[in-house]
């Protein structure tokens, strides 16, 4: 036998070993786990009581504001602010007291001082000894006996409720006489009814109605007491721990209004942003004549300024060119210059003075002939510079 197939052999030999080992040390055992709630369950955390109380012949509804219940229906409040709403308020006691029986737990909140004076039953916290009883102990028991008050220990035992809950060392009191029916335990009043009109009133100092709490100790049974069921009741699950959204609210209330608002803000945005263009075309750029550019030129300088700058520039063009055809044009007087001019030119020397003189008042008619005439001197000057120039250079 080959060293490598006794290398081979020692780890098969060893795995095996380790297999046995863990074989012997392993135990395999089921262990139940709670799958999370689906569906409706996931939504409505009253979902397993409603299914409880239409299997004993109740109908159930799970509502968020107090709707139209019959006067003898059963409302259960939980998660609810007592005081948010005056009108609610009035509306859930008004019910009451025609006949109605409301089931609060302990998760209502706010206005104690206002329930207490209307139903006769408040809170009462854990004084400071109950407290250190509870820190001595460790942690309380998770499930409590609820037995009616006056009841012997061995009635109890048969007639009581298991409530289980991390007890906080609360309890309930009652202002009135005597109350209509309640529970207690070691640490007080847990559940308390009282007659309110003809109606009542019945306080829980926990939260056991829940689709996971109604299955543990006796709360499926205790729900049945504290509603006071009977076949054929209407029940309404009251809660404010699910609501709509301020948008989902505002555009059931107000959809007009909503489509109305967001439409002007879309327009004033919409007319207020940057264009990509123009609002119209522009028009074909058309290019002017030259004789159009002239008149137009023409006519800018007559209306501002009286045609006096047109003036000048043509007598000062005329000089130039008769600068360059007479000789000494600069020395001679101005009579002189302007006979010279007119022997250069052939025109009359009188037109020609009358012409040049600047500061003649003349009409749009009289500048058109002046600047004409001094057009016409100054085309012949060059005209006379240029065949001058022509004759030199052939000859």
């Amino acid at each position: 036998m080959t060293r490598r197939r006794l290398l081979a052999l020692g780890i098969a030999a060893l795995l095996v070993a380790v297999i046995v080992w863990i074989g012997n040390h392993t135990e395999w055992a089921e262990i139940p786990l709670s799958i999370p709630p689906e569906g409706e369950a996931r939504r409505n955390p009253f979902y397993a009581a409603q299914r409880f109380a239409e299997a004993l012949g109740a109908s159930t509804s799970r509502e968020h504001l107090v709707g139209g219940a019959r006067p003898d229906a059963v409302i259960l409040v939980s998660s609810w602010h007592w005081t948010l709403s005056a009108g609610r308020r009035q509306a859930l006691e008004a019910w009451v007291e025609s006949g109605g029986r409301l089931v609060l737990d302990q998760t209502v909140i706010g206005g104690s001082e206002d329930l207490e004076r209307w139903s006769g039953i408040g809170r009462r916290q854990a004084d400071r000894e109950q407290l250190e009883t509870l820190f001595n102990d460790g942690r309380p028991e998770r499930c409590r006996m609820l037995r009616q008050p006056g009841i012997p220990a061995d009635v109890a035992s048969r007639t009581g409720y298991s409530l289980c809950y991390p007890g906080d060392q609360s309890s309930l009191r009652f202002t009135g006489r005597n109350p209509a029916w309640s529970l207690e335990d070691e640490t007080g009043l847990q559940v308390v009814r009282t007659r309110v009109g003809r109606g009542s009133v019945t306080m829980i100092n926990a939260t056991p109605f829940g689709n996971r709490p109604l299955f543990e100790g006796d709360h499926a049974r205790l729900f049945v007491a504290v509603t006071q069921l009977k076949r054929g009741d209407e029940v309404h699950f009251l809660s404010e721990e699910e609501h709509p959204s301020l948008i989902a609210l505002a555009w059931s209330y107000g959809a007009p209004v909503a489509v109305l608002a967001l439409a002007t803000i879309a327009l004033t945005l919409w007319r207020g942003a940057v264009r990509l263009g123009p609002l119209a075309q522009p028009p074909d750029s058309a290019r002017r004549s030259l004789a159009e550019q002239i008149r137009g030129t023409g006519q800018f300088a007559l209306r501002y300024g009286h045609g006096s700058a047109l003036h000048t520039a043509i007598a000062r063009a005329l000089a130039e060119a008769a600068g360059r055809r007479i000789s000494g044009y600069a020395r001679l007087a101005p009579d002189e210059r302007v006979a010279a001019i007119a022997t250069l030119t052939g025109l009359d020397s009188g037109e020609i003075t009358a012409a040049m003189n600047a500061g003649a008042p003349r009409r749009s008619r009289g500048l058109r002939h002046a600047i004409a005439v001094l057009e016409t001197a100054r085309r012949r000057a060059v005209v006379e510079r240029r065949r001058g120039g022509r004759e030199s250079g052939g000859t």
